[in-house]
């Protein structure tokens, strides 16, 4: 199936999300659609899906023009979209979020054919290599697998052209390769794929053919052959440091002690196991390890969201294991969550709103009961210029911006006071090459100021040129901590639980 967008515009007020773009998807082509954050790309394809009428221009199919009222249209039309954010209900099955809206049912009855959902299922994820139980609830699914039954839902409804929208933003690295793989499968099965995304390895990896798109337009068309750099200067206007430049770092007496803390969950299962840290003012300490293995779990005992079964930490040598999270915020911990629509923000409030969740309560923002609105306004349009987030008004609702304008929100909150430690876990997680330059660079700023660092990344690349130490997390325990210029051989081998010690010497042979 081939498909052509002609023209396509689509305004929002007196914002121009897409001007004029045209786009032409061979069938079984990986075709990607490489921008920033905010930049249209999500517009477009929301215009393909049905999910917005645009206002000019056309959408052929096999060289036919389409109008889509609604999803429901361009599904039957053969078009399947698998969402950034997932649309998926957590206490539904895999076979139920699969059938929902055109569940097989017993006719005269309305009964689900519970049967049919679940073979439906096992016969998609058979075809493709998919493990998924049809009978597992949704939100016991890790991420990698929720975004399975996201394409298993959107195949079962015989997409022939499929798009994924930032597909790997929330993905370890072994989950990305084998979505790639994925990718690559269903292409050779025929199945056209629009592959929205601002990460260029990934790009130069998986694509057939890259179409860039900056400020809602398109700005040249590129070959998976072009270098990183080349495919960073069309994307952002500019060349972009793909490095981190920073300085040795110079490390003060320590700041937080993490002392033989442990963790319990409600299953039984012990996900933090005594682990033993210092982290010092003015370092940065990444946290290495496949997602899953107590990282998370160790940044929300620290920030106060968890209660550790056993264990003490230490803020400049004095506990606060028992301090609750907003008498943490005010000691100056800081906090970017890994999940950021779920812990980072409140969606039904504005952009403004949402900048001073942490501040609220400070006479700069409030006189008693009231909040001082003039001054949220105002810090929200400074922080907007600083942090350059991509918005139409600091007033307007925060689930109006693109993921990475959300995530950068969240940084500028978080940044723009004074910190004894910020926790930062999966910072760079859906955005853009130029964000990325700027977060980092921003993590480094405040690792100079004397601020304490604790980074979590499942980028490995990011953990080793922001880390001045690393420590390698698994099943719960530090296998050892090293210096940021390991190799990754060695590192890759201490998060499959290899000892620090014996890892190196495998290396060394």
């Amino acid at each position: 199936m081939k498909l052509e967008l002609v023209g396509i515009t689509k305004k929002f007020g007196s914002l121009i999300a897409n001007d004029h773009i045209d786009l032409v998807v061979e069938p079984g082509q990986i075709h990607a659609l490489l921008g920033e954050n905010g930049a249209g790309k999500s517009t477009l394809m929301n215009v393909l899906y049905g999910l917005y009428d645009p206002d000019e221009g056309e959408i052929r199919i096999d060289g036919k023009p389409v109008t889509f009222k609604g999803p429901g249209d361009a599904v039957a039309a053969g078009i399947g979209m698998v969402h950034q954010h997932f649309m998926l209900v957590p206490v539904f099955t895999v076979a139920e979020s699969v059938a929902l809206g055109y569940e097989p049912t017993v006719p005269g009855i309305g009964l689900i054919k519970t049967k049919e959902a679940h073979q439906i299922v096992k016969d998609v994820s058979k075809r493709f290599g998919f493990d998924l139980d049809p009978k597992a609830k949704i939100e016991d699914l890790p991420v990698g697998a929720q975004q399975r039954v996201e394409i298993v839902k959107a195949l079962s409804r015989k997409a022939q052209i499929l798009i994924l929208d930032e597909p790997t933003a929330v993905l370890t690295p072994a989950e990305t390769d084998e979505l790639m793989e994925i990718m690559k499968e269903l292409a050779a099965a025929g199945t056209s794929i629009v592959f929205i995304t601002h990460k260029l390895r990934e790009v130069r990896a998986v694509a057939d053919k890259i179409t860039v798109i900056r400020r809602g337009k398109v700005v040249g068309e590129a070959s998976p052959d072009s270098s990183e750099a080349e495919l960073a200067n069309m994307m952002v206007g500019r060349s972009v440091m793909l490095k981190v430049d920073k300085t040795e770092p110079e490390p003060a007496p320590n700041v937080v002690s993490v002392k033989n803390l442990s963790y319990v969950n409600d299953d039984l299962v012990t996900v933090v196991d005594r682990v033993n840290l210092d982290i010092q003012k003015g370092e940065i300490l990444g946290i290495a390890g496949v997602q899953g293995n107590g990282q998370t779990e160790l940044a929300e005992i620290l920030l106060g969201l968890r209660a550790p079964t056993r264990g003490d930490i230490l803020l400049d040598g004095k506990s606060i294991v028992k301090h609750p999270v907003r008498k943490r915020v005010d000691e100056g911990l800081g906090y970017i969550p890994e999940d950021r629509m779920r812990d980072g923000m409140v969606q039904p409030f504005s952009v403004a709103e949402n900048l001073v969740l942490n501040q609220y309560r400070s006479e700069r923002f409030s006189r008693g009961p009231s909040l001082k609105l003039k001054e949220i306004h105002e810090n929200a349009e400074t922080l907007r210029d600083e942090f350059d987030i991509r918005l139409t008004n600091v007033s307007d609702p925060i689930t109006t911006l693109s993921g990475g304008n959300q995530q950068k929100v969240i940084v500028a909150r978080e940044m723009s006071r004074k910190l004894t430690l910020l926790v930062a876990s999966q910072p760079t997680r859906g955005v853009d090459v130029g964000s990325i330059e700027f977060i980092h660079n921003r993590i480094v700023q405040e690792r100079d100021t004397g601020t304490a660092v604790v980074l979590i990344s499942s980028e490995l690349d990011e953990i080793q040129s922001l880390s001045d130490r690393i420590a390698v997390m698994y099943r719960g325990r530090v296998v050892g901590i090293v210096p940021a210029h390991t190799p990754n051989a060695v590192l890759g081998l201490m998060m499959a639980g290899v000892p620090m010690e014996e890892a190196m010497q495998k290396e060394d042979r």
